[in-house]
């Protein structure tokens, strides 16, 4: 599973952490929750009430510990995903998902960028709960149709039709495009470089006729409230929010957010918003532009380092 460098750090345990179940399935279970909530705040909280739970257990009595944990960690999550559901409705403004650095050289990250990316975790919210917990533990973490239905206490048939239902859902919705690591790595430096030197026709030439841009500030932070269409519109929205005084001294870095070549913004030793993107035939669309600052927990460390 993917080595987030975010995952939260386990409360103090007796004896050998190494021989603990909850220790040796930590990454699965942090990743498991993350795709359900795409919230890095919501899955701390989840795997804390799931390591309590746990150790209200005898573990003797546990036949398969990996399986009760994911089961108790993806019923804590549909809880969470329901209510929270209710509250995005009063949501200030597009809600996007919490951002994630992850290790570029993690051979399970590349394996499973696709699945983690900010486009697909939208994606996955269009889905209600059942739907994306079932294709999570499918498409994701390859259970089969009879490990869901245990762990989702569902028969096989109901999760097979779930399974295709929400497969069918996603591959109508999700990008079908993309761009090799160069192309990527190429088009992230010009964007940078247009927005660094405030260069208006060099980054109008970087974002694609039909761009949109989705900033979310949760009514926190100023941000558009509602999406940005067209390269022009785009583009000038952009420089302008690199000049406000509230951006001053702002840096732009690349980083690998959510398994993908991105940009963060910094400010002193601050990361203070995520800008992710796809790209198509060299030139971007769909921007992602994360600026809210109580879902920046996934931007404050990398590596274990601050």
């Amino acid at each position: 599973m993917p080595a987030h460098s975010t995952d939260p750090p386990l409360p103090a345990q007796p004896g050998n952490a190494t021989a603990d179940p909850f220790a040796e399935h930590r990454r699965l279970l942090f990743a498991t929750a993350y795709h359900l909530l795409g919230s890095v705040a919501d899955t701390e909280d989840i795997l804390q009430d799931a390591w309590l739970k746990w150790n209200a257990v005898d573990p003797a009595s546990v036949d398969r510990p990996k399986a009760y944990l994911v089961r108790t960690v993806t019923n804590l999550a549909l809880n969470r995903l329901t209510s929270a559901r209710t509250t995005r409705e009063t949501y200030i403004g597009p809600w996007l998902p919490e951002p994630l650095l992850t290790t570029p050289t993690a051979a399970e990250e590349t394996e499973m960028a696709d699945t983690v990316s900010t486009a697909m975790l939208v994606v996955l919210e269009t889905l209600n709960p059942v739907e994306r917990a079932v294709f999570v533990l499918r498409e994701v973490f390859g259970y089969s149709h009879t490990e869901i239905g245990d762990l989702l206490d569902r028969p096989e048939a109901t999760v097979r039709q779930i399974s295709h239902r929400a497969r069918s859902h996603v591959r109508s919705r999700r990008p079908r495009f993309g761009a090799d690591d160069a192309t990527r790595r190429e088009v992230t430096e010009k964007f940078m470089a247009a927005c660094h030197g405030g260069d208006l026709p060099a980054l109008l030439e970087l974002l694609a006729p039909d761009v949109t841009l989705w900033n979310d500030g949760g009514g926190i932070v100023t941000a558009a409230r509602r999406p940005l269409h067209g390269p022009d519109h785009v583009a000038r929205w952009l420089l302008g929010v690199m000049t406000k005084p509230v951006s001053a001294g702002i840096r732009l870095e690349s980083a690998v957010v959510n398994g993908e070549l991105s940009v963060i913004g910094v400010i002193g030793e601050h990361r203070i918003g995520a800008l992710t993107y796809d790209i198509h035939e060299g030139r971007i669309e769909n921007i992602r532009f994360q600026v809210n600052p109580e879902k920046l927990n996934g931007l404050r460390t990398v590596d274990g380092a601050s």
